[in-house]
């Protein structure tokens, strides 16, 4: 049987399979466009190979490893004494599980991608203009037209020239799970999102953890009460959090790392992974030959819909440097390519964007912050309930976290939330969907939630923002 062409349908060439790339993929084809997505790595990119999904499952088994290791207070024993009962991280196991985990994922993006008919092509590609990728492959040079391009290059670890990872003792995030040894004393540079959850991993495994932090406190620009709340559960599980203290240079020794500090102290340790951010990978693709703008930060402006500043030509994902979120690559990229065909879409809006910290405790947020409010950019009420007034949550042996909601003053709409606890990351969606959808604190309030549950605390956090008319 012969395949009928439709040679009118339009052609959009997407570079970068992670998230912000795949997703635009699958929208792109399901509208009827010829697709081609181009990949240097393999399906799903960074996110799914080197970054979320790889973290997001050791973070698991750590997590699986801390709820053991409580076990006891619920009168859960252990036959054996000593190290006989107590759990132990196999590390190389579980770095073999993650990787397997990773690669599955990524063949299961790619038969998805598949089914759909598009086009995948393995090698590196750059712009020749706002029309044409050049893609480098194992077979040789090939290019490719297209009638709209994606950008969803990514982004890679950022190293310090003074702190260069050896893939052995000093490490980036991408590099942690080639180790087969639980380090013994591990050094974490670096308290953002990225640095605290490894931290809090590796602690959940068993690693005698110090985490080097140049701010006020463990991740900076997060909700002030979370943040103390994991410094509280932090220094009551031992670990080290060294407080305004910068990282100038990491060396190894004989048997480990040395890490020098602003002030001249000296940390030791097995080993260090440096958590300082991330580099965008727009150097080298011909963005400059296609028209397309850059930030300061060498990032891809663009606006609410996703438009480079060359026609043709949207971007998606890290980047953009909008927000290092796979969710948010994935809507910036459904989007653009929504716009382009002509289908129903609205501009990107960031204060609606959900996201979360895979610690242990989790903290998801969403919406407007307290800090927002204490900055007169918005005016609203405040709730927070700790989760120790919760049936289940004692049920559980939960002792930390907390439900705040926050609602628009005077019309009572939600506008805001945090949530601390176990799986904070589900826990968000009833107030992520508050926000977006402008609901009233009545409206979560009298929707039923089961009892025992976590939710009845999002409810009566909104119970108590009630006014009376």
């Amino acid at each position: 049987m012969t395949t009928q062409v439709d040679f009118s349908a339009p052609r959009i060439a997407i570079l970068g399979g992670g998230p912000g790339g795949y997703e635009a993929a699958m929208v792109a084809a399901s509208l009827g466009a010829h697709v081609t997505i181009v990949e240097r790595a393999g399906l799903g990119g960074s996110a799914v190979l080197t970054d979320v999904v790889p973290s997001k499952t050791l973070i698991a088994t750590a997590d699986l490893m801390t709820r053991v290791g409580e076990a006891d207070e619920l009168g859960v024993k252990f036959d054996g004494d000593g190290t006989a009962s107590k759990p132990r991280a196999d590390l190389k196991h579980i770095n073999d599980r993650v990787l397997n985990l990773a690669r599955g994922q990524s063949e299961d993006i790619r038969a998805g991608l598949e089914r759909l008919g598009v086009e995948i092509v393995i090698g590196s590609g750059k712009l020749l203009d706002n029309n044409t990728i050049e893609v480098l492959t194992l077979e040789g040079t090939r290019t490719i037209d297209a009638d709209a391009i994606l950008l969803a290059v990514g982004a890679h670890p950022r190293e310090l020239p003074t702190a260069k990872p050896d893939g052995e003792r000093i490490l980036n995030w991408a590099q942690i799970y080639n180790l087969d040894e639980l380090p013994e004393e591990l050094i974490v540079v670096g308290s953002g999102v990225t640095g605290a959850e490894f931290a809090s991993a590796y602690n959940g495994l068993g690693s005698k953890v110090t985490l080097i932090s140049s701010r006020d406190q463990v991740l900076p620009g997060e909700d002030t009460d979370a943040a103390k709340l994991l410094e509280g559960v932090f220094e009551r599980r031992g670990v080290n959090v060294l407080s305004k203290s910068r990282a100038n240079a990491v060396e190894r020794t004989d048997d480990g790392v040395k890490v020098t500090l602003g002030d001249g102290s000296i940390v030791t340790g097995t080993h260090c992974l440096v958590c300082v951010g991330s580099i965008p990978n727009t150097a080298g693709v011909g963005l400059e030959e296609a028209g397309v703008t850059l930030t300061e930060s060498g990032h891809i402006k663009v606006d609410g819909v996703s438009r480079t500043t060359a026609p043709n030509i949207y971007a998606a994902g890290d980047c953009t440097g909008v927000f290092a979120l796979a969710s948010v690559a994935a809507m910036q990229g459904r989007i653009a390519i929504a716009h382009f065909m002509g289908d129903g879409v609205k501009p990107l809006k960031l204060n609606q964007v959900a996201s979360n910290i895979f610690t242990s405790p989790e903290i998801a947020s969403v919406g407007v912050s307290e800090a927002d409010l204490a900055s007169g950019k918005y005016q609203g009420d405040v709730v927070m309930l700790s989760l120790l007034s919760n049936a289940r949550a004692k049920m559980r042996n939960t002792k930390d976290g907390f439900v705040k909601i926050i609602a628009r003053k005077g019309s009572g709409t939600v506008i805001g939330g945090v949530v601390v606890g176990p799986n904070a990351s589900e826990l968000i969606f009833p107030i992520s969907v508050a926000v977006t959808q402008k609901l009233h604190v009545d409206d979560v309030a009298s929707a039923f939630t089961v009892y025992p549950s976590l939710t009845g605390s999002i409810s009566e956090a909104a119970r108590r923002l009630h006014v009376h008319m």
